[in-house]
């Protein structure tokens, strides 16, 4: 049995952090899915910027777009290329999303990162993708801004499935379940049916470390570096456990809505010294999901390990987190300057997958 469906035994689902118009055609993705057992697809900004910019995939459906429509602009070329790899990629998964009760087989398209703290452009893109790629298994990937909260509401009312991004922080992973069910109980007093509708939290882990780590070395004590970013990621599931078996849910439950489950992502290890597995192998456990990039989605399959590791020492996170802080480490600030700076990455990759667009239009 792969590695890959170990974890979906252990209740993990492996999505992988990746598309690419080359891997639709040739039938690589079909493999993977037939093979491995993968469970979805996500995709972000970054992702497109470096499928669409290298080699000549996009190419001849480039040359299609504008010459139907001369005029096009950039933006509407790239909506144009992303809204057919996320329909094909998510018809390849309907058969997963179907046989797990529309659990899986999930793929996400975010909205535009210049929307960010734009609660009415977030919901007008969201609709507007989401009618325009017409297929049920997919997710809207909206930021966890407090203008993200606002839309991630409207959208679940609305019945559409919505994957969170960029959540470093236990305080607005909270803001987030509140949105989540708030929509599912705006829906349900509508008289809209809760069942179906798919969501995920996605909670980023290597970041974290990346930025404590250093600061933990300024204040000499090397034994909390590399795990900090797993405690966080362990009072979220303290959290995620609570409200979705709680009184709070039950009502919702009871009515098949779908808990929203957290999604594990940033789950490359940036330190060379920590193993390539790390934010795979540490991080298994029920009810979650954990988006893999292509380099270690190989490692992991190669020589990961399969086990219930979030659970354990799960007692101890808060005591790490508080260690920190009284190293006087600001990990409120940390958090808050990784969402900052995860909006302004994702919109650098968006301005320039669209300037290299314009060069690639030129040159065809």
């Amino acid at each position: 049995m792969s590695k890959i469906r170990e974890l979906h035994q252990a209740g993990q689902s492996a999505w992988l952090d990746y598309i690419h118009r080359g891997m639709l055609d040739s039938g690589e993705l079909a493999g993977i899915i037939a093979e491995d057992g993968l469970m979805g697809i996500t995709s972000n900004p970054s992702i497109f910027e470096k499928s669409i910019t290298s080699g000549n995939d996009y190419d001849a459906s480039i040359a299609t777009l504008i010459k139907d429509k001369a005029d096009m602009s950039m933006y509407e070329l790239f909506n144009n290329l992303a809204v057919n790899d996320i329909r094909d990629a998510a018809d390849e998964f309907k058969k997963i999303y179907e046989d797990s009760n529309k659990v899986d087989g999930y793929v996400s398209i975010e909205v535009s990162p210049e929307l960010a703290h734009d609660a009415e452009g977030t919901i007008k893109e969201a609709m507007e993708l989401y009618n325009w790629i017409d297929r049920s298994n997919i997710m809207i990937k909206v930021p966890g801004t407090p203008a993200g909260l606002v839309a991630i509401e409207k959208l679940i009312a609305e019945g559409v499935s919505v994957n969170v991004t960029l959540l470093f922080s236990v305080q607005r992973y909270k803001e987030v379940v509140k949105a989540h069910i708030k929509g599912l109980k705006a829906r349900m007093a509508a008289g809209k049916p809760v069942d179906g509708i798919g969501s995920v939290a996605s909670f980023f882990i290597s970041r974290v470390d990346a930025a404590v780590d250093p600061q933990l070395d300024n204040a000499g004590n090397t034994e909390l570096q590399g795990k900090i970013a797993i405690a966080n990621a362990q009072l979220s599931y303290q959290y995620f456990e609570k409200v979705y078996n709680g009184a709070e849910f039950a009502e919702l439950k009871a009515a098949g809505a779908q808990v929203q489950r957290l999604l594990w992502a940033s789950t490359s290890t940036k330190n060379p010294e920590y193993s390539d597995v790390l934010y795979v192998d540490q991080l298994i456990a029920a009810d979650t999901v954990n988006t893999i990039p292509p380099a270690t989605y190989d490692a992991f399959k190669d020589h990961g390990a399969v086990a219930q590791t979030l659970k354990a020492g799960i007692e101890d996170a808060a005591a790490k987190v508080a260690t920190v802080k009284e190293l006087g480490i600001d990990i409120d600030a940390i958090t808050d300057k990784l969402e900052a700076d995860g909006i302004v990455a994702f919109q650098d990759s968006f301005r320039n997958l669209l300037d290299s667009l314009q060069q690639k239009v030129e040159s065809l």
